[in-house]
């Protein structure tokens, strides 16, 4: 199948991707574009970060609409099913895979980052998390108690048993200070679009184990967002660094130019031909 992108659809694209993350934050987030415009205390919470990034869907958008040729450009999702490949939609393929659609991902990058490093920045301003880990300290405490009734936050025991561990070995002292650091980086690479599948990855093992532990919180829509990040982590990062970081560090099974240039040249010709 071969479809035409041109700047009319790319606009179209574009305003799509603008009102998804302004409904995002609505829905999803408390004062979002109505909060307090600048905080000090709290800088990636502040809602001028929300028109800032907001105003990065548009500019890009329109930007990309501006490469386009005035003819636009044919995209193909043409997949040879005599090799035994299954093919899928062609509109799951656009979105998942093709450059011209990657758009769309910025307002999802972009509000689950700012939900991460927010979070994160609140961790690395406390004490509680980065002198002595007191804060996690108590959360995994309140996590692992049993009511008199038998009942606990935490529905399986071998995790219960787990934080316990953790918490008996005092491992709360550097593990606070790993989280918040953690879902600052999360955030950082969601926003600036650096190695978006790695980020995105971590960020659905960190709500995966907050909800393990019994907090509900935002935790199910952040990883459910992020599921999706992950599956468009070829073509999430693209308006952003990884438009420069993939073609260069490349996959573990396609090496980019900075590692293919440190292997022997008959193993490199083998992954190129790969």
């Amino acid at each position: 199948m071969s479809t035409m992108m041109t700047r009319q659809k790319t606009y179209v694209l574009t305003a799509i991707a603008a009102l998804l993350y302004v409904a995002l934050g609505i829905i999803f987030a408390d004062d979002f574009f109505t909060g307090t415009f600048w905080n000090s205390d709290a800088i990636f919470g502040s809602t001028y970060l929300s028109w800032l990034l907001l105003a990065v869907i548009i500019i890009a958008g329109v930007w990309k609409a501006q490469q386009l040729p005035a003819e636009g450009v044919e995209i193909r999702t043409t997949v040879d099913t005599a090799t035994g490949q299954v093919d899928d939609p062609a509109a799951w393929k656009l979105i998942l895979g093709n450059t011209y659609f990657a758009i769309l991902w910025l307002p999802v990058r972009f509000f689950v980052g700012q939900e991460w490093v927010a979070a994160g920045e609140h961790k690395l301003r406390g004490d509680g998390w980065m002198d002595g880990g007191a804060a996690l300290k108590g959360f995994w405490t309140r996590a692992t108690e049993v009511g008199d009734d038998g009942s606990s936050a935490i529905t399986y025991g071998w995790f219960q048993d787990f934080l316990k561990y953790m918490l008996d070995h005092e491992w709360y002292t550097w593990f606070a200070k790993l989280i918040a650091v953690g879902e600052t980086l999360v955030g950082l690479g969601l926003i600036f679009g650096a190695l978006v599948g790695i980020a995105a990855f971590f960020g659905t093992v960190l709500n995966f184990n907050f909800l393990l532990a019994g907090t509900t919180s935002t935790n199910p829509v952040l990883f459910g967002l992020t599921v999706f990040i992950v599956l468009g982590w070829k073509v999430a990062g693209f308006i952003g660094l990884d438009r420069w970081l993939l073609p260069v560090l490349g996959t573990p099974w396609k090496p980019g130019a900075a590692i293919e240039a440190h292997l022997p040249h008959h193993v490199a010709s083998q992954q190129r031909g790969a």
